[in-house]
């Protein structure tokens, strides 16, 4: 009787999400003995760092998308799937998109987040957040018909209104954002009318905590500010948003309650957990954070379930400082090599394992044009070096080699001639009620 011998299948990986977690899970995982299935609803890998600058036409969204199929195309054993995760079976071991049910050794968890509005959702269709291309595409479309809808206007007050731009949080996305757009109303744009000075724009930063960057060092943060009133920007910390509706953000100051006219008011205040992460803990019986978060394992996985990880801003991992870490992309992106390297140790047999441990390497935020804050620990400097460091930085963590070099050419471009050329009004979103006579009434009161 011949003797047969029986190949055992590859080990199989399900990977939820391509963002930085996903994907550098899947990368990582390339040479290993396992098949790996990358499952996302968008088509391509998101660089979200620079979605303010899409948000403010200095660059366009393909300059920071990289299509999955093609960052994976030489990782031979990684199928990529278009779709939408609504379940997950961990007794089967099967993630369900729609009717179909995949089938996995291995799930790794990387949804992501998106905005919060602490409650106040209907805030939403008023203050826009910045997650996806779709939000900076629905961003730029605001801030720059501002400018438009202000040349047209006859009504000081109104016209004043639409000149109005508010942001609402006061970390690194706040700064960003309101760094960028006084840099549009102050330099950029100011020659380009006729019957308004883009100059008069008002750009307000509002921060409830007592200063914005609260992550960073406290003198990072004064510098941040002072660059930021330098550019134009207004500042106001210990600033609480109790109601944003009609074109009117209503803030309270101590006990002082007032309002701001603003035609366009965006939203950089606060994230929480995608809804993949209730689904879990549904099924599993873990817990979440407030934000949604799954409570995590020194490993990354979740309590009685080995085989299943979650990464990244799904993830509340707090054994470290006793403080959950915070949802930035290195994070993502070393939780999700660290979980490939455990899948392959675990393969070769491997019991005794390391847990997480996260190494920051750092903080950055650009404040403006030559200006940008940087806090690497045993170091921290602002300024131009700073600019440049936080230039390179995410130039060299760009995806693609196409990308890096299109946008290091817009960047120098834009750097000498202080042109934004990806200034385009698309879509059809409505601009809230841009014409209606309450608001008129409400302004001229």
């Amino acid at each position: 009787m011949a003797n047969t011998t029986e190949t055992q299948p590859p080990h199989q990986v399900v990977i939820i999400g391509g963002g930085f977690g996903g994907l550098y899970a899947a990368k990582s995982l390339n040479n290993a003995n396992v098949n790996i299935t990358l499952i996302d609803r968008r088509n391509f890998h998101l660089f979200q760092p620079l979605l303010y600058q899409v948000a403010t036409g200095a660059i366009s969204p393909a300059d920071i998308s990289s299509p999955l199929r093609s960052v994976l195309s030489k990782s031979k054993n990684t199928k990529v799937l278009l779709g939408e995760v609504n379940d997950i079976d961990p007794q089967a071991q099967k993630v369900l998109m729609g009717d179909e049910a995949i089938p996995y050794d291995t799930l790794i968890v990387a949804t992501g987040a998106k905005h919060s509005y602490f409650g106040k959702d209907e805030w939403e269709s008023f203050a826009p957040g910045l997650k996806t291309v779709e939000d900076a595409i629905g961003m730029r479309h605001r801030i720059f018909m501002g400018f438009e809808a202000a040349e047209k206007e006859t009504d000081p007050q109104l016209r004043r209104a639409w000149l109005t731009f508010v942001i609402v949080g006061g970390g690194p996305t706040g700064v960003e954002l309101a760094g960028a757009i006084a840099e549009l109303a102050y330099h950029t744009m100011k020659e380009d009318f006729r019957n308004i000075d883009t100059t008069e724009a008002q750009v307000i930063l509002l921060e409830g905590l007592d200063r914005i960057l609260p992550p960073f060092a406290p003198e990072l943060s004064a510098q941040a500010e002072t660059s930021l009133q330098k550019l134009g920007v207004t500042v106001q910390t210990k600033t609480l948003v109790t109601n944003i509706e009609n074109d009117f953000v209503t803030i309270k100051q101590g006990e002082k309650i007032s309002q701001i006219a603003a035609k366009t008011v965006l939203w950089a205040a606060g994230v929480k957990a995608s809804p993949l992460g209730q689904a879990l803990a549904q099924r599993t019986g873990i817990e979440c954070d407030r934000a949604g978060r799954v409570i995590v394992e020194p490993d990354l996985s979740i309590k009685g379930y080995p085989n299943i990880f979650v990464i990244g801003d799904l993830a509340h991992f707090a054994h470290q400082n006793g403080k959950p870490l915070p949802g930035v992309a290195p994070v993502a992106m070393q939780q999700g090599e660290y979980v490939a390297s455990l899948i392959k140790q675990k393969l070769q047999g491997q019991t005794s394992l390391p847990r997480f441990y996260y190494v920051d390497r750092g903080s950055l935020a650009v404040i403006g044009q030559n200006s940008a804050v940087v806090d690497l620990g045993f170091i921290k400097f602002t300024g131009f070096v700073a600019w440049l460091f936080w230039l390179l930085v995410h130039i060299y963590f760009l995806i693609e080699f196409d990308n890096k070099l299109i946008v290091m050419i817009q960047w120098g471009w834009n750097y000498f001639t202080r042109n934004r050329r990806a200034r385009l009004i698309t879509g059809k979103e409505p601009l809230g009620n841009y014409t209606s006579e309450k608001t008129r009434e409400m302004v001229n009161v």
